[in-house]
């Protein structure tokens, strides 16, 4: 089995043109001689983002055409010894298309695969906008009446070095090791037909003469390369002024160790875990630290979670949490679950609140009443490093006065 995949079965229907995607995209990743953790694979929305699992990569799982955007972002973050390769449908490139445009044209060090089987096959078979004239969908039982999109010609006149479109069959991870080696941005178009609503409704087609018929030309389009698109660097951009962050305190954490952090929407939870998250690396420590909120924002719950640790992170979600810490009742009712599961570790709870069933320890503390609302997350987490020493609690005071938060800090609050 190839280092890159950590499961061979993949998990796509039987006789799915995307076992031929994986397996080419694998052979190419071992041409070019990387190693898994230096590849991120992003997918999109669809049958090919089920393959998340397989590799030994990192992966990313986008919204619904959003994958080149994810992927544009972490290429221009990275080194350029790193490889970034975003996995796309064709509903996905139609719906995320001037996402794919834009990165071809600043010419974003990474390789799109386009799965173009034609129609939106995870969603009931639906025409896509790479959907060619006469080919027959759920919506379309007769043949679909519109051309469909040239996606390769697309990306190639807004500026992308490289360019291709392949027939799914056989071996074509040359093409995708080209694609891979290309300084820029690259984009390579897989054709398939999707055996669960392609086949069903055009069963008289087969591949290459569909490919034929429709207008679909495979070949390969480059241009002369030019440099990949890097932000400014930190010192000479005004855009990004933050100073770098120097290991300024000490931690005696030597492990891993899992916070989070629930409270109301508009009482500065994220501001505060971030704040956490960054006196954590002023101390030497690796930091992640993940948000979720309702879409409205403004209202609800407000959860953070925040991991800290001496090696390096490499997953950082949150199963099991050491501590959860929880400020009002919109973050008790969210994280009432989790609290309910913790077989360990231990609870801050806000005086406000009944103490909800746990196996944590719980420590009720009066965040609210000593700090008000608006401040009720900063003590919290000031408050949880007072008593548990990961992090010297004067460290993330004067993080905290040295941010925007600071100045409506009352002076005495973290003392």
């Amino acid at each position: 089995m190839s280092r890159f995949l950590t499961d061979p079965e993949l998990p796509f229907c039987k006789g799915c043109g995307h076992h031929l995607i994986v397996r080419n995209t694998v052979k190419a990743l071992e041409a070019i001689g990387v190693q898994p953790l230096d590849v991120v694979l992003v997918t999109d929305i669809g049958c090919h983002g089920i393959v998340d699992g397989n590799f030994a990569t990192h992966t990313v799982h986008g919204l619904h055409g959003r994958s080149v955007a994810l992927g544009a972002g972490m290429a221009m973050a990275l080194p350029p010894q790193k490889k970034v390769v975003v996995y796309i449908g064709d509903g996905g490139a139609t719906i995320g298309l001037q996402h794919i445009l834009e990165a071809a044209r600043l010419n974003v060090d990474l390789t799109v695969v386009v799965h173009n089987n034609m129609l939106y096959g995870m969603t009931g078979g639906q025409p896509s906008g790479l959907t060619p004239e006469g080919f027959r969908t759920v919506l379309t039982p007769q043949g679909y009446p519109f051309p469909h999109h040239d996606l390769p010609r697309l990306v190639h006149d807004a500026g992308a070095p490289f360019a291709a479109r392949v027939v799914g069959l056989g071996d074509f991870s040359d093409v995708l090791r080209q694609a891979l080696e290309t300084e820029g941005f690259a984009l390579v178009e897989v054709l398939e037909i999707c055996v669960s609503y392609g086949v069903k409704m055009n069963p008289d087609l087969r591949l290459k003469e569909l490919a034929q018929q429709a207008g679909y030309e495979p070949g390969v389009w480059t241009r002369p390369s030019r440099p990949a698109f890097r932000p400014v660097p930190r010192e000479t951009s005004s855009l990004l002024d933050m100073e770098p962050v120097e290991v300024r305190y000490t931690s005696p954490l030597e492990g891993r160790y899992a916070l989070v952090l629930g409270g109301s929407a508009g009482e500065g939870v994220q501001q505060a875990a971030e704040l956490l998250a960054q006196t954590a690396i002023a101390a030497g420590l690796h930091a992640t630290k993940k948000g979720s909120y309702p879409v409205t924002v403004g209202v609800g719950f407000s959860t953070a979670e925040v991991v800290l640790s001496r090696p390096p992170i490499f997953y950082h979600g949150v199963t099991q949490p050491d501590a959860v810490v929880i400020t009002s009742a919109d973050g008790l009712e969210n994280q009432r679950e989790r609290i309910r599961k913790m077989a360990g570790g231990i609870l801050w709870l806000d005086a406000s609140l009944p103490v909800p069933e746990t196996g944590a320890e719980v420590r009720v503390r009066d965040f609210r009443g000593r700090a008000g609302a608006r401040n009720a997350a900063v003590y919290a987490l000031w408050t949880f490093l007072q008593e548990t020493g990961v992090i010297p609690a004067e460290a993330f005071a004067e993080t905290v006065r040295r941010s925007s938060l600071g100045q409506h800090i009352p002076e005495n609050l973290l003392k």
